[in-house]
């Protein structure tokens, strides 16, 4: 099966470092031999901190407004525009500091339903010295974002350590457990970090390791992965490509029964049961399937979005779905 396209999202305020570790990424990756490609967001109509990375890298410019509010809905077709235009290895995508990382991870999954790309990871970088100041004001949407941009991060890089004394350092890091009890929490001057330690370190944002066989998945080896897996069940999305078909009903009870802490799933689904193929919506507890015939190669897939659910339980889940026998078609009484 075709390996999927990881992305990952790079967030943080203005000024906090975020462009400084996209050019240590992007040299971690090229010296490894792979190919990436970065989609850069700016308010401006003027894309100045592009201009810092390497003209070898392909990129896509999104100008004049946030990717979370005006230019929201072209993040997707500029995420599939660059993919099939590139063919880049991995993609990241550099945020505004304005920028809400919820709707942009919103915008990412639902590329997934038609492109083999998969999130990896949201990257927050933190001013240390900025961060504590709106923190003793308390006030400001400065303030109110930060923190959502904190409390939606895989892993948090704490920049600037080198402005702070070492008792405002712990005070702050503190305040960084408070926000987000799961991320990773890396100190940094200039973003000076061993890219592979923070890749490492991302384990917020779990999908499933696609070259898992049939015969490997229940043995030890996979097990422990397993675990390793879910010590990290901070997540924000788990993608799920679907091998086999499902059964409808036992979908929609899988669908119905998500953890609360699931507060937004969509996806592709062929059901063993039914002859079509069908688009499935859930938020706010409540799930819609809508019949469809998608047109090229569209994968079968399912895209869970929320916090502190267990992604590890949910692959479970689906996998055991994949292997039920197929339903007696006169046993299924259902309108979709």
């Amino acid at each position: 099966m075709e390996q999927s396209l990881p992305v990952y999202i790079l967030s943080g305020f203005l000024g906090s470092g975020k462009t400084t570790l996209l050019q240590r990424l992007l040299e971690h990756w090229k010296t490894q031999g792979l190919r990436p490609a970065v989609i850069m967001n700016e308010l401006g109509e003027v894309n100045l901190d592009g201009l810092l990375v390497e003209q070898s890298v392909p990129m896509a410019e999104m100008l004049g407004g946030c990717i979370c509010c005006t230019s929201r809905g072209d993040l997707s077709t500029e995420l599939t525009t660059l993919v099939k235009k590139e063919s880049p290895d991995v993609v990241v995508i550099e945020a505004t500091g304005a920028a809400n990382p919820l709707e942009i991870v919103d915008a990412v999954t639902e590329t997934s339903l038609y492109q083999q790309v998969e999130l990896k990871g949201l990257i927050t970088v933190v001013d240390a010295a900025h961060l504590l100041e709106l923190y003793r004001s308390q006030q400001g949407a400065t303030y109110r974002l930060m923190q959502e941009q904190i409390r939606c991060a895989s892993v948090l890089i704490l920049n600037k350590t080198d402005r702070i004394s070492a008792e405002e350092a712990e005070e702050i890091t503190v305040v960084l457990r408070k926000w987000n009890a799961y991320a990773e929490i890396m100190p940094a001057v200039r973003c000076e970090l061993e890219p592979e330690a923070l890749l490492g370190n991302i384990g917020g944002v779990y999908s499933e390791e696609r070259g898992v066989t049939e015969e490997n998945e229940h043995s030890e080896q996979d097990g422990d992965a397993r675990q390793m897996h879910a010590s990290h069940d901070h997540v924000m999305a788990y993608t799920h490509y679907f091998k086999n078909p499902v059964n409808s009903e036992a979908f929609e009870r899988f669908v119905k029964e998500l953890p609360r802490d699931v507060y937004r799933a969509k996806g592709i689904v062929s059901f063993n049961d039914t002859s079509s193929r069908f688009l499935f919506q859930y938020a706010y507890r409540e799930a819609d399937f809508m019949k469809i015939t998608p047109q090229g190669e569209v994968p079968d897939v399912a895209v869970f979005i929320g916090e502190h659910f267990s992604s590890s339980e949910l692959r479970t889940e689906l996998l055991r779905l994949e292997k039920r026998l197929l339903a007696r078609p006169a046993a299924v009484k259902r309108s979709l």
